[in-house]
């Protein structure tokens, strides 16, 4: 741990800040003697602020190096120009909040909610006794972003216009809708993250690692690509097969499908949609299309809503954003499928009874369903071995005998009657 610099500003100790924050609560939920926590221009650093609700609190030029925020609601809140170096924010929950000009190098981020921040430059400046404006630093260096950890965190629709984020991680985050014009983002990893119709006009990503990134409508005019590694990316460009160049229109393939299971193969015959791109077929909301063979399908986004897919074959298949809400996936296999941010809530992933006496489960092992949402799910005896559930929502889920054996559940809501992070699910 590096050493705390000290500053010229009001220094606040634990006892300060824990009155002031609980003002600020008593504010918040309306009762009385309540004050809206303000904390501009003081020195916080080090300070242990984690899970307290600091929603619209002033942090303006504050210094909050290798401060506790880990958890904290700090929705519309005020951090322009502040110091936050090294400071823990995993898991907050920072929405629509001013951090222009904030110096976040080394910070983590890891699972951060910033929809709609403003990330922007930003200066402040104060008059000397001459009466001439002098621009007030924290001491930074070239990157004010630098090495930041931004894994899993939501940045959709945030501005981050000429932000300097050189070799800082966005690993698998939401970046939808995201402005970055003029970014420096030299040596940045993009790896798995969400950047569908973000705006990288003029961005340096020199060096950037965007490997199975999304990037479909993502404008990247005059952005510098020298050495990005854009291995497996998503773009608009097909990602294998394409419907047209099948013989029979897929229509066509899904009515014989399902001609073939409601007759018990007696009739039509099984489609095979094996590491096709389907991103532009809109015909699977609420179709027959039980032990469908779509091994390492492209479905990304697509609406795939109260579909009959039981005893499917799904494994690698990429369901990133994908409509599952409701749809019967009892049995499936969605083993190593990408399933992240995928609408999964009232969906069927119990057993499906093959005979009286064979049960076949459901596996999602080794799959990466990060922020996925499982609201009301039936998870029973489902596969979860090595699934990434990171920040998942399984509220309501049921998980009888689910197997969730090095599953990582880091951030995610579990059902109440289950312990945090359990090595197996069992009732």
């Amino acid at each position: 741990m590096q050493p705390i610099r000290r500053t010229s500003f009001a220094r606040l100790t634990q006892k300060d800040v824990a009155a002031a924050v609980a003002r600020h609560e008593m504010l918040y939920s309306g009762r009385m003697g309540g004050a809206r926590a303000v904390f501009a221009f003081s020195d916080l650093s080090g300070l242990d602020l984690s899970g307290r609700n600091l929603c619209d609190a002033d942090f303006t030029g504050a210094v909050l190096e290798e401060a506790n925020l880990a958890g904290a609601r700090l929705d519309s809140t005020s951090f322009f120009g502040a110091d936050l170096r090294r400071a823990n924010l995993a898991g907050a929950s920072i929405r629509r909040s001013d951090l222009r000009g904030a110096c976040l190098r080394g910070a983590n981020l890891i699972g951060a909610d910033l929809y709609e921040a403003d990330l922007r430059e930003g200066t402040i400046a104060e008059k000397d006794k001459f009466g001439n404006l002098r621009v007030m630093q924290h001491d930074l260096g070239p990157s004010e972003m630098g090495g930041a950890m931004l894994n899993s965190a939501n940045l959709e629709r945030a501005k981050m216009g000429g932000a300097a984020a050189i070799q800082a991680d966005f690993t698998d985050a939401m970046m939808k809708g995201c402005r970055l014009v003029r970014a420096n983002l030299r040596q940045a990893t993009f790896a798995g993250a969400n950047l569908e119709n973000a705006d990288l006009s003029s961005c340096d990503l020199s060096g950037a690692n965007l490997a199975g990134a999304v990037l479909v409508g993502c404008r990247l005019t005059m952005a510098i690509m020298q050495g990005a590694d854009m291995t497996g990316a998503l773009t608009e460009q097909p990602s294998g097969r394409v419907p047209q160049d099948l013989e029979t229109p897929i229509e066509d393939m899904l009515a014989s499908h399902a001609r073939w299971v409601e007759s018990d193969g007696r009739e039509g015959r099984p489609a095979d949609l094996s590491g096709m791109d389907l991103r532009k077929v809109a015909l699977f909301q609420h179709r027959v299309l039980t032990a469908l063979i779509a091994p390492g399908a492209n479905l990304y986004g697509l609406d795939l809503e109260g579909a009959s897919l039981q005893g499917s074959n799904l494994q690698d298949a990429d369901l990133r954003s994908a409509k599952l809400c409701g749809t019967d996936l009892r049995g499936v296999n969605l083993a190593g499928a990408k399933l992240n941010h995928a609408d999964l809530r009232d969906a069927k992933l119990g057993p499906l009874m093959i005979s009286d006496a064979r049960l076949l489960p459901a596996r999602l092992d080794q799959a990466n369903a990060r922020y996925a949402d499982f609201r009301g799910a039936d998870l029973r005896r489902a596969n979860l071995t090595g699934t990434d559930l990171s920040y998942a929502n399984l509220t309501d889920a049921e998980l009888r005998g689910a197997n969730s054996a090095d599953a990582d559940l880091t951030g995610a809501k579990l059902p109440q009657d289950l312990a945090p992070a359990p090595a197996a699910i069992v009732a």
